[in-house]
């Protein structure tokens, strides 16, 4: 096992560890290494407030403090560089991250690119040109209903610290635009349970410009990228551009592309697909 590659797992928004065991079970039939990552404020350090039980309280929900508040992209990126050490003394690292889980790859990318053996983004934000935030106003992402996965939102971010969702909501409007935006191709009992994999809460911090890829020392890292074919939160078309301007900044060093058919989160409730791409990656 010396020399195979201990695969680094890291989740996006409202996730956590949690979600990546089934891949982490086909990848270890396979016979590899993985380590999936709680970062700061999530998995067992998450706030599930008693308002979040049945039967809910929103108002107190809105109001409730979470241990997320004021948790940092650094935090994170330290965070997962703390581990990423700790996997090297095995040997080769892929780091892979999903959705939001690319800001915190990126930042560490540009922090401690020896660390990391391969780069792997699955349909993940990559920033290049602009900060996060700035390409949700981009015509790539005009397709998205941000206000449909708005109405499950508890309480003002701005006064709580922290965006709150209530992942239990029982709004059909609410679960048919996230079913849309993450499951559509998922069975009912399959989208549920993966909701409830969620937790209500998650940072403000997705940094700065000087957290975009960084030719310099991201750029170094030999990189995939898993486009997610039926993605309606992240479109093919973001993916595309995120992939573009990433080729644009390191030339010698582009995108190895690859695709996986299905929604956001189809590949972590059906992962035999994900994982044997994955492997293949380590095999090369």
């Amino acid at each position: 096992m010396e020399n195979l590659p201990t695969f680094v797992l890291v989740h996006g928004a409202f996730a956590n560890s949690f979600s990546f065991a089934p891949l982490q079970a086909e990848l270890g039939l396979l016979g590899h290494r993985s380590v999936a990552v709680d970062l700061p404020g999530h998995g067992f350090q998450a706030t599930f407030p008693a308002a979040y039980q049945a039967p809910q309280d929103l108002e107190a929900l809105a109001s409730e403090q979470g241990s997320i508040k004021g948790v940092t992209l650094a935090e994170n990126t330290a965070r997962l560089i703390e581990v990423l050490e700790r996997a090297k003394r095995n040997g080769p690292v892929i780091l892979v991250g999903h959705s939001r889980g690319g800001i915190t790859i990126t930042a560490a990318g540009n922090a401690r690119p020896d660390l990391i053996d391969r780069i792997c983004y699955v349909s993940a934000w990559c920033p290049v040109d602009l900060d996060v935030n700035d390409y949700y106003a981009e015509p790539e992402m005009a397709e998205v209903d941000l206000g449909g996965l708005a109405l499950a939102l508890a309480g003002n971010p701005a006064e709580l610290g922290l965006i709150r969702t209530n992942f239990r909501t029982a709004d059909p409007a609410a679960l048919a635009a996230f079913r849309h935006a993450f499951a559509a191709d998922l069975g009912d009992d399959e989208f549920r349970a993966f909701l409830n994999t969620f937790q209500p809460d998650e940072n403000l911090d997705v940094g700065t410009s000087a957290d975009r890829a960084q030719a310099a020392t991201w750029g170094r890292i030999p990189k995939t990228f898993v486009r997610l074919a039926d993605d309606a939160s992240m479109p093919t078309a973001m993916q595309d551009r995120l992939i573009r301007e990433a080729d644009a900044l390191t030339p010698d060093n582009p995108f190895d592309v690859r695709t996986l058919e299905g929604s956001h989160l189809r590949w972590l409730v059906h992962p035999k697909p994900a994982a044997e791409l994955l492997a293949d990656l380590a095999a090369h």
